[in-house]
């Protein structure tokens, strides 16, 4: 069945690009309701144009003695080494929240568990973690230590085995969601209560540019609700140090976002907009790549104008 996305309830869109086939594979948190209640898994869709998607395709559905059952988060697909590989958040009563990986021979899937349990601190409350492969070939797993526990949200990064399998060293501390000019604390009831402010880090993703130059996307609120914006490694590596944009590449009601490349070679944006559960969708939008960093294209720029 061919959907267009106004069609798709989804959050943390996630697209992989397959230039064989000439095909998009579209991922995320797309169970119906995602905050209670029991967990389906993760869908996917595909599409030859980013336009007309067809599916749903079951891309992970637990088993019945899977540790999680509620609150399937930010599923992402890397391929690497060969196979395809599910990163994506998972909690259960008794224990925190934390990204497992999940593999398959095939991008759509099925996944199956292939670590054993999140690869994030099992102490730590953490979210969203995306894969990152450095110049010199190594894995490493860039994640949220999440704002539930430490107030001001942090973006951590963590050395993985060169399987996948496990965590190597300890967790590396990249910066703080406050350390971004655009980044406004949390104003909500349920954090009013707080000794200190609440500033929220999600959806980390990084990306190297064609001057070599590392950028990182990451989510938190700003101004105008759920935003997105850019920091910038200087010294080219994952661990940085990194320097925030000084204004957020979205601003208004939209985020967790990533960059892909169109068949043709071009980048694209995609994020959900808008950030109430259950009218989030996919939206797309063109980038122009520059020598240190991404802006929208002045189509898109239209666009979110006329949506601030």
């Amino acid at each position: 069945m061919s959907h267009s996305l106004d069609d798709i309830q989804i959050r943390d869109p996630f697209v992989l690009t397959l230039p064989a086939s000439g095909r998009y594979l579209l991922f995320g948190s797309t169970d119906r309701n995602i905050w209670s209640g029991q967990a389906t898994g993760f869908d996917c869709y595909g599409s030859r144009d980013l336009i007309h998607w067809e599916g749903p395709v079951a891309a992970f559905r637990p088993s019945p003695g899977f540790w999680s059952h509620e609150q399937y988060w930010a599923p992402e697909v890397h391929e690497y080494q060969g196979r395809y590989f599910m990163f994506a958040t998972f909690i259960a009563p008794g224990r925190l929240r934390g990204t497992q990986v999940l593999a398959s021979e095939a991008p759509e899937g099925p996944f199956e568990p292939w670590s054993d349990g999140p690869l994030t601190p099992h102490n730590w409350q953490c979210l969203d973690g995306t894969l990152h492969v450095d110049g010199e070939g190594r894995p490493w797993m860039v994640f949220c230590h999440e704002w539930k526990q430490v107030h001001d949200g942090t973006i951590m990064a963590q050395r993985l085995s060169p399987d996948l399998r496990t965590a190597v060293g300890v967790p590396v501390f990249l910066f703080s969601a406050s350390e971004a000019p655009w980044a406004r604390a949390l104003d909500v009831p349920s954090v009013k209560d707080r000794d200190f402010p609440v500033y929220v880090t999600d959806g980390p993703f990084v990306f190297r540019l064609r001057s070599g130059n590392l950028i990182m996307l990451w989510s938190s609120f700003g101004d105008e609700g759920y935003a997105m914006g850019i920091a910038r490694s200087q010294s080219g590596t994952v661990l940085g140090p990194w320097v925030q944009e000084e204004e957020p590449l979205w601003s208004t009601d939209g985020g967790h976002g990533m960059i892909g490349r169109n068949l043709d070679g071009g980048l694209f944006l995609t994020l959900h907009q808008p950030n109430q559960s259950p009218h989030e969708r996919a939206a797309f939008f063109p980038l122009l790549e520059l020598e240190e960093t991404v802006v929208l294209h002045p189509q898109a720029q239209e666009c979110d104008s006329r949506r601030a």
